[in-house]
C-alpha cells in the first residue's frame, strides 16, 4: 500500500480545511484562571477597614495635615498634642469628623501606640475611631533598623 504524495493540483482533488476549533487549551487555562481567583478572593477581605503603612516606606505625598492619636505608655490617649481621658475621646473624634463634613473622604488618622502597651487598649481607641466614622486609619511604626535594638540582639 503505497502512500499518496501531496494533493496534485492537476486532479483537482485538495483538502478541505479544517474547520474544528479546539478547545482543550481554553478550557485548561480557563481552569487554571478559576483556581486562580478561587486562592486569591479570600485574601482580599479582611475585617478591619485599616490602610497599614509598610515598613521602610516613604513618606506619603499628603495634602492635607493628617490627624495624630497617640496612647503612650500609661495608656493616655493624645490628640495631636492635647491629651484627652476615655469618656472626652467620643466628643473629640465627632468634632473631627464634623469639620471634614464637606469633603468627599473621612481625614487620615495617624495611630501611634508605645508597644509595652495591651492590645486591647489599642483595639478599644480604634473602635471608638471606626464608631466615629473614621476608618482611614494608619498604625504608625519604626522601621526595620530604626529602633534602639537595631543590632539585632534581643
Amino acid at each position: 500500500m503505497a502512500m499518496s504524495g501531496p494533493p496534485s493540483s492537476r486532479r483537482g482533488r485538495g483538502r478541505a480545511p479544517m474547520a474544528d476549533i479546539n478547545v482543550t487549551p481554553l478550557v485548561d487555562v480557563m481552569l487554571v484562571l478559576l483556581i486562580i481567583f478561587m486562592v486569591t478572593a479570600p485574601l482580599l477581605v479582611t475585617g478591619v477597614p485599616v490602610k497599614l503603612p509598610e515598613t521602610r516606606a516613604k513618606g506619603l505625598d499628603q495634602d492635607a495635615k493628617p490627624t495624630i492619636v497617640s496612647i503612650d505608655r500609661d495608656g493616655g490617649i493624645f490628640v495631636d498634642d492635647d491629651q484627652v481621658s476615655d469618656a472626652d475621646l467620643p466628643d473629640r473624634l465627632a468634632e473631627i469628623v464634623s469639620a471634614n463634613a464637606g469633603k468627599d473622604e473621612p481625614p487620615q488618622i495617624f495611630l501611634r501606640a508605645d508597644t509595652a502597651l495591651d492590645y486591647g487598649r489599642v483595639m478599644r481607641v480604634m473602635g471608638e475611631l471606626n464608631r466615629a466614622g473614621l476608618n482611614r486609619v494608619s498604625l504608625v511604626s519604626t522601621g526595620q533598623g530604626d529602633g534602639p535594638d537595631s543590632d539585632g540582639s534581643e
